[in-house]
């Protein structure tokens, strides 16, 4: 690939260029050093969504549509060849308001206004999601708010649905850029000083560049690494973003398997697996917001390999396996091996996820719990996740439990799956798994828990599994 000096991108409808901006850059500081201070930093690492700019994105559906992600966790270099609306572009003009500036004024949905640009730019990309139905509280639940309240809010996101089943303006250039298909993915390379970027297309240029600097930091949606850039003033001297690997996209769903590609943004599985695995639409709501969903990466929850990971349990509780590609061919890795130590994987040098392969059929019985300090958008104390199968007189044939937050990795707890396998499923046999559980992991310490909590929660989690099945079976 040429080596290109400028970064080139659409912005609120006009063509910009940024010249001799570290890739270490987020899209939030070159907006801000650029004039368009509407988007604010208040968290830096995706937890408040006062940064929210929207992209123009082609959906799962094949269709264009505007998706809002924290521009304080997106490289300037990634918005190279894309469309961004930032708080600055979505009013008609300086006299004209738009629907949704309208409605959070009218409602008094600001206070001090800090906040306010990131909702405008939520809530206006969801606004152009449908005609129909109400909007989805969940595209603005990752907008932190602390003056206001939120009710105002909520109640302009209910007075926008109104507005967006009846009111059509036929100038409404926002919709009209919609009948239009989202930029094309082109390989691109751009260097500043001694650091450089690259984001390949395909798999072959990916692992071919690995191949050639295997010291290269892989970014695919930022969520992680992007956040020791702003915290941690972590500066990397080369970068290779994944996130427009046509191979590393898309789920297939086949007769024995599900295979999950490592790119695959969190919100698009959300999408697109709705109803399909059922531990997977336990998780995903409580898998931080629709902010960072829209950019995070099921490969990239893994390849970080945190104990607190939300995904791995999950993971490993489908019995799920990794798919690895290399500079000569795939490789599979059971999900069981691929956790090495804390913050390590069976990655070699060179090497990256390509998929995630769940086998089918799926388990009969699929829960996944998350013990945290707040319900939503929070780190996970302990989380545990479950999948047994039972014989028609309710005998255990299978189990796999899965625990993250009580070892240096993601673990399984197998001698509580032996105390259950053979098994009516009930109090009596969930009893002696609880101690097997508890004998056999060694909860560890920390500022979210103590071990002796963890420990407590360990069995809790699997003592709230019967009970919810119990209920379950009675409500049928």
């Amino acid at each position: 690939m040429t080596i290109s000096e400028a970064i080139r991108f659409r912005l609120n409808g006009r063509e910009v260029e940024a010249r001799g901006v570290d890739p270490n850059t987020t899209l939030l500081h070159w907006l801000r050093a650029s004039g368009l201070t509407g988007s604010k930093e208040g968290c830096a690492e995706g937890e408040c969504g006062a940064c929210a700019v929207a992209l123009v994105e082609t959906g799962p559906d094949g269709r264009t549509r505007y998706e809002a992600i924290n521009s304080c966790l997106f490289l300037v270099v990634q918005a190279q060849g894309r469309e961004i609306v930032s708080v600055e572009g979505i009013a008609p003009s300086e006299r004209v308001l738009h629907p949704v500036q309208e409605a959070m004024a009218k409602g008094g949905g600001s206070q001090c206004g800090y906040c306010t640009p990131g909702f405008v730019v939520s809530l206006f990309a969801e606004y152009y999601r449908g005609d129909e139905g109400p909007l989805d509280e969940e595209s603005f639940a990752g907008n932190l708010c602390r003056c206001t309240g939120y009710r105002p809010i909520r109640d302009a996101a209910h007075e926008l649905a109104t507005i967006r089943r009846t009111r059509h303006d036929a100038d409404d250039a926002h919709r009209a850029r919609l009948e239009s298909p989202a930029p094309d993915a082109k390989p691109f390379s751009y260097a500043s000083s001694t650091r450089r970027f690259h984001r390949p297309t395909t798999l072959a240029e990916a692992t071919a560049l690995l191949a050639r600097e295997p010291d290269l930091t892989i970014v695919a949606g930022g969520t992680d690494v992007v956040v020791d850039i702003n915290q941690r003033h972590v500066r990397h001297a080369g970068i290779v973003s994944l996130d427009r690997v046509a191979e590393l996209r898309g789920v297939r769903v086949g007769e024995s398997a599900i295979e999950i590609g490592a790119g695959e943004p969190l919100a698009r599985l959300e999408e697109r697996l709705h109803g399909t695995v059922a531990m997977f639409d336990q998780l995903l709501p409580l898998f931080s917001s629709r902010l960072i969903r829209t950019r995070a990466t099921l490969g990239g929850n893994l390849v970080t390999a945190s104990p607190i990971g939300d995904s791995p349990p999950v993971l490993l509780a489908l019995g799920a396996e990794v798919v690895i590609a290399g500079p000569n061919e795939d490789r599979a890795v059971a999900i069981d091996e691929f956790f090495a130590g804390y913050r390590k994987t069976a990655l070699a040098k060179g090497e990256l996820v390509r998929a995630v392969r769940i086998p089918r059929p799926l388990p009969g019985i699929q829960r996944f719990y998350k013990v945290s300090k707040r319900r939503m958008d929070d780190i996970s104390t302990v989380a545990g996740a479950f999948a047994i199968d039972l014989d028609a007189r309710g005998v255990v044939t299978s189990a796999r439990l899965a625990y993250g937050g009580v070892a240096a990795t993601p673990i399984r707890a197998r001698r509580a799956e032996a105390a259950l396998i053979g098994k009516p499923l009930g109090a009596a046999s969930i009893a002696s798994a609880v101690v097997a559980a508890r004998g056999e992991l060694a909860p560890i310490d920390d500022h979210r828990g103590s071990a002796k909590y963890r420990r407590a929660m360990i069995g809790a989690l699997l003592e709230k599994l019967v009970t919810d099945e119990a209920e379950t079976v009675a409500a049928r």
